[in-house]
């Protein structure tokens, strides 16, 4: 196995693994630390089931079932990313942190493509240890103190396919939860910062004119390019992302042609 670093701020492709076989306890435990350690890991060349794909999944973490999508026939954990050729909107289109208005939102996420355009749809990560450590003394120690109030209809903006959904009437409930705006890595013990653009509404005790000169500030510096990286999709090619240190960003640039992946969300804990 080798991990290749692909840029300096995050992200490493691990090669020579075949995730469909049966993993040693060893490449399990070398694929988590190079989790922690680059925030995302990519694999290429890996043409899983439905059923590999949650085996693999599960010696990674605990998977769920992702509110307000359902999953595909025979695994309800396992939900279908589509843009088809005649659509102008892609899932989750903004820069994001994964179902930040959960009360107890998921510590990682991995999406395996099935089907890709000729070109475009890459995906973009930000380091949201390094967004928290580039802050100055001064605004690292009011954001310490803070709260955000986080919300599952804020993106109506972005018309992704969550919000198209609900306005069928596919599913009408609203998710709210308060988390830190700078939560510490119960794994690694850093500190990231925790809001995004899609979900945070406004600080606790605050009203959302208040809060919206400082959260735009935030949303502009969590995403500065030397923070990022970006990852170009082939078929077969499986991403595990870190949803508490990382935001991260699908490019909506092939309208025209088809793009089709499978998720697995990963329970985690409460933010601290």
């Amino acid at each position: 196995m080798e991990v290749k670093r692909i840029s300096g701020a995050l992200g490493a492709e691990i090669l020579g693994v075949d995730l469909g076989g049966d993993l040693a306890d060893e490449t399990v435990a070398a694929i988590r630390r190079a989790f922690l350690e680059h925030l995302v890991v990519f694999f290429h060349d890996q043409p899983l089931t439905p059923a590999q794909f949650m085996a693999f999944a599960r010696r990674m973490g605990k998977p769920i079932e992702y509110p307000l999508v359902k999953g595909i026939a025979g695994f309800p954990e396992v939900i279908e990313v589509k843009k088809l050729e005649h659509e102008r909107h892609n899932f989750g289109g903004l820069w994001h942190s994964d179902t930040a208005y959960l009360e107890n939102p998921p510590m990682g996420s991995m999406l395996l493509a099935r089907e890709v355009p000729p070109y475009g749809g890459d995906t973009e990560f930000a380091n949201q240890y390094g967004a928290y450590e580039t802050l100055s003394e001064g605004m690292r120690k009011l954001l310490d103190g803070l709260v955000a109030i986080n919300a599952s209809t804020k993106a109506d903006a972005t018309r992704t396919r969550e919000d198209r959904m609900k306005e069928q009437g596919h599913e009408t409930r609203q998710f709210l939860a308060e988390h830190p705006v700078v939560r510490t890595h119960p794994e690694t013990g850093r500190k990231a910062l925790y809001v995004n653009v899609g979900h945070t509404v406004r600080f606790k005790d605050m009203t959302e004119e208040e809060s919206a000169p400082l959260l735009e500030f935030l949303y502009r510096h969590q995403v500065r390019p030397e923070l990022t990286c970006r990852f170009r999709w082939r078929v077969g090619s499986l991403a595990f992302w870190d949803n508490r240190c990382t935001q991260h960003n699908p490019l909506n640039d092939y309208h025209g042609h088809r793009r089709v992946m499978h998720r697995i969300t990963l329970s985690g804990d409460k933010p601290r």
